[in-house]
């Protein structure tokens, strides 16, 4: 069975958890990635000859001597689990990995890493302990990457991708460049065009390619794999990270260098050192303002012809310097730098001046802050296209730093950040002037004299909510207020004459309370029409959707899909105004993210197709306690495709409506019992025996036992007199005898003629539960059987629910089995999928309702008390505060 991503990423970072402790996350990153790709190599390509990488096992290792056989295979590592040696026997198998020959660019890289390095893993049991368990992970289930190998299927490379965001994140300020947000990188991909690409042998560069991801992104968004990519990275264990990036990504023949770029730049004209090689492509994501970036500087011409050098102590123009002299005459490339490089002086002024006049700077995106794990402050991308510079009027500029959502401690783009940049930039869009313009070099050059910070050309702030003193004094709402709100009585026209009226001139005045505000707009018939409206683009997307999402097949390209959706949802819904269409476009984006991707790529890579909905799974837990501690067990099961609930809602009604009225039962008798709990007074018998609102049916009835042991009649006497010599007289015929002498005692008997101890205390609980209680008891003995009866009830209808959950788990799974196909598709792709989107985009709909309200509730309540009525009602506390004062006696 296909692996599910978020399996896939939990078993990950629990193997993580292995680690954490003795070394930081810039450690402990490569004895997991590096495990990681060991277990993928050896799925993919064991025993494969003919394969881009060799990799094989003990008995197949080519080695003649026998006791030198190692192999070179994840098999051979998890047969090493438990054994003392188990750190060294690992550095040895992924040594005999990097010997092989199609593997050997790999050593100095991989095998970097040491698993027996007793200072970060421990020594002795730890080691092995430690080793062994991280082992184990990646022999999960869902870590089986046998059953991935269909075309587009990236879950290793986004696995790869996930830990080395959650790495960089961990790893702190200064340790995390080694990784461009995969949402940037997508920026820089498709701001480039290289999808356009028409050259099926054009070159790809990354002067400062970390762990690869930014390289491999350019190269994934490129129409042809002929189409060939080179790294450069200072640091050698990173240069090796984004090696294995590339393999896993199955870009096996990326070339990635190890070096400094300015001072070892490696890459070279062929048949000219002196020359740098020249690229198509170039993206880039190079540290920010780096110090000393000169030392060892060979210079290559990359600063010549710009008027001046760049700073010592800044390196960020450097990257850019050294970018352009890579770049063909026609190449294109996009670079993220800081903000400061638009504006900074000096030397730097110089330098943009030239590149400016050259043309050669097609576009600035402004981004948020804190996107990067590196750094805080905010960035840039530089869009660069030598190609038609000389004839460039302008540039084109977006301010997107407003685009983002929080995640954790940092800011991360949203798809459709993603989305409104790339289409804003790739045509050219200037329909809001808040966000982007195409800024004439007469402004660049002449007004603003080369400066190009976003902010003098793009005013992206909010416009203030000013108040205003009219309304104040006089009361009303200001007329501007009334008009900022056009958007919606543009739309519906009645709805505004339904809810302001002209109150003098320049204001307004509500028609209605603001109590009735959402009720007038949600009964406004242009509302509902327009709610049609927005129900009928969806319709016409579903009807699309319903094709493609009904025909997936081990042929389908998952990414031209949604592609194809998301298009056909923002063509629907461009010409309704009041929703954003990139709000849209994001509720389809992030269901596709969380979980309509993995369902699609599950159905195409497994062989029962849509069938697979049809499986269900165990799930396993690990006994905490006892003598099988540690030991795995069946905790529970759950469905491969569609979640239970939605089968339980469609096939199972009268049993979900069962167990939902035994729910309310619960829940309103807890309420009942939670009220009387709260009620009783401190001194209570049933508050004496309360713990943090909790209370046991034990503790209860043996306080109803002693306020019932205080009634007495001549019966109970000599009941109790009998039960106090009832062992000598146990025998029938003894205490036949003793009850005729007794007759008091003959309702002692039960069904079957016999007395034994219960009986007798039945009868004296009969007797007791009959009779009237005692003035000095009666309030607690009504509490307390009050609350034994709803405690009884609560457990009654607790295990009753019990017995209905079972039940229908039961026949829920066995449903499962015998879905039709029309079933099938019904509960995935209309109650599961669709549903999911055309939710997502009605919570949409209905916070344009809200909006409105909100903002007239807002207005109306900022003006509804005058400044006369205001000092009114002040003189009239003031006056009542005196009189007050002098009742006291106090004179002024």
């Amino acid at each position: 069975m296909a692996v599910k991503k978020t399996e896939l990423y939990n078993s990950l970072w629990a193997s993580c958890d292995k680690l954490r402790g003795g070394m930081d996350a810039s450690q402990y990153k490569d004895y997991i990635l590096t495990l990681l790709f060991m277990k993928y190599v050896t799925d993919k390509y064991l025993g494969d000859e003919w394969a881009d990488i060799t990799v094989f096992d003990k008995a197949n290792d080519p080695e003649p001597d026998p006791e030198k056989r190692t192999g070179c295979s994840f098999n051979d590592i998890i047969a090493l689990k438990n054994n003392k040696n188990i750190g060294e026997g690992i550095d040895k198998i992924i040594a005999r990995f990097t010997e092989q020959e199609k593997n050997n660019r790999l050593k100095g890289i991989i095998d970097n890493v040491h698993f027996n390095d007793e200072a970060k893993i421990g020594k002795g049991q730890e080691m092995v302990d430690k080793l062994t368990g991280i082992v184990s992970i990646f022999q999960r289930p869902e870590l089986n990457f046998k059953n991935n190998k269909a075309a587009g299927d990236d879950i290793i490379g986004d696995a790869y991708e996930y830990l080395m965001r959650n790495f960089a994140s961990e790893s702190g300020k200064s340790k995390g460049q080694f990784y461009t947000p995969a949402e940037v990188s997508r920026v820089l991909t498709e701001v480039i065009g290289i999808d356009k690409c028409t050259n099926r042998y054009a070159e790809v560069y990354d002067p400062a390619c970390g762990s690869g991801s930014l390289l491999i992104r350019a190269l994934d968004a490129a129409p042809f794999e002929t189409i060939s990519g080179y790294g450069q990275e200072k640091d050698v264990t990173t240069a090796g990270l984004a090696l294995m990036n590339a393999v896993l990504h199955n870009k096996t023949t990326v070339n990635i260098k190890s070096g400094n770029t300015f001072s070892e730049p490696h890459y070279k004209k062929e048949n000219d050192d002196t020359q740098l090689k020249r690229f198509d492509y170039i993206v880039a994501n190079p540290p920010f303002s780096l110090k000393n970036w000169s030392d060892g500087l060979v210079e290559y011409g990359r600063f010549d012809g710009y008027g001046d050098r760049p700073p010592e102590s800044n390196g960020d123009y450097a990257w850019l310097l050294h970018i352009l002299k890579s770049l063909k005459n026609d190449g294109k490339a996009a670079v993220v730098l800081p903000h400061g490089v638009l504006f900074r002086g000096n030397s730097e002024a110089t330098i943009r001046k030239k590149i400016v006049d050259k043309g050669w700077i097609k576009g600035i995106i402004g981004l948020p802050p804190n996107l990067f794990y590196g750094t805080g402050i905010p960035a840039c991308i530089l869009v660069i296209d030598k190609e038609g510079a000389e004839n460039r009027s302008g540039i084109f500029m977006i301010d997107a730093s407003k685009g983002f959502v929080k995640d954790g401690n940092k800011n991360r783009l949203r798809e459709q950040d993603i989305y409104r940049i790339v289409t804003t930039f790739n045509e050219q869009d200037i329909a809001d002037e808040k966000y982007a313009r195409f800024v004439l070099n007469q402004e660049i050059k002449i007004k603003n004299d080369y400066n190009l910070n976003i902010s003098r050309y793009i005013n992206s702030a909010e416009e203030e909510d000013l108040q205003n003193i009219q309304a104040h004094i006089h009361g009303g709402i200001p007329e501007i207020d009334i008009e900022s709100l056009n958007k919606y009585w543009n739309v519906f026209p009645t709805l505004k004459e339904s809810l302001v009226k002209e109150y003098n001139d320049g204001f307004y005045s509500l028609k209605v309370t603001k109590e009735d505000i959402r009720k007038t707009i949600y009964s406004n018939d242009e509302f509902s029409i327009y709610g049609d409206k927005v129900d009928n683009a969806f319709l016409r997307w579903k009807e699309y959707a319903k094709e493609l999402l009904t025909a997936v097949d081990q042929n389908t390209d998952i990414k031209e899909m949604i592609v194809l959706l998301s298009k056909k949802l923002v063509e629907e819904f461009e010409e309704i105004t009041l929703l954003n269409k990139y709000d849209v476009y994001q509720v389809l984006l992030a269901y596709w993210n969380d979980t309509l991707n993995d369902d699609v790529m599950m159905i195409k890579t497994d062989k029962n197709g849509y069938g697979l909905a049809r499986v269900t799974e165990n799930i396993i837990g690990t006994v905490t306690s006892g003598k099988n501690k540690g030991n795995e067990k069946i905790v529970g099961w759950e469905p491969v495709l569609i979640p239970k609930e939605i089968v339980i809602e469609a096939l199972f009604p009268e049993e979900k409506n069962a167990i939902e009225n035994t729910m309310d039962i619960i829940a309103e008798t807890e309420l009942m019992l939670e009220e009387l709990l709260e009620s009783t007074d401190e001194n209570t018998a049933l508050s004496s025996i309360t713990e943090d609102g909790k209370i046991k049916i034990k503790d209860l009835e043996e306080e109803i036992d002693e306020i019932l042991s205080h009634i007495q009649t001549d019966e109970t006497k000599a009941l109790e007199k009998m039960l106090s010599i009832f062992p000598t007289i146990s025998r029938k015929k003894l205490y036949s005898e003793y009850i005729d002498k007794n007759p008091l005692c003959k309702n002692a008997f039960n069904d079957r003629g016999l007395v034994n101890l219960k009986s007798i205390n039945e009868r004296l609980v009969e007797i007791r539960s009959n009779a009237e209680i005692p003035e000095k008891y009666k309030e607690d003995y009504e509490e307390l059987t009050a609350a034994l009866d709803f405690v009884r009830k609560i457990n009654e209808f607790n295990k009753l629910l019990k017995e209905l959950e079972t039940a229908l788990d039961e026949k829920c799974r066995d449903r499962y089995k015998s879905l039709t196909d029309e079933e099938i598709i019904d509960l995935l792709v209309n109650r599961k999928w669709i549903y999911s989107i055309y939710s997502g985009i009605g919570d949409l709909y209905s916070a344009i309702s809200h909006h409105l309200a909100n903002r007239l509730i807002e207005l109306a309540e900022r003006y509804e008390d005058t400044l006369p009525a205001l000092s009114k009602e002040v003189d009239e506390y003031e006056a009542k505060v005196k009189s007050h004062l002098e009742r006291m006696g106090y004179l002024w």
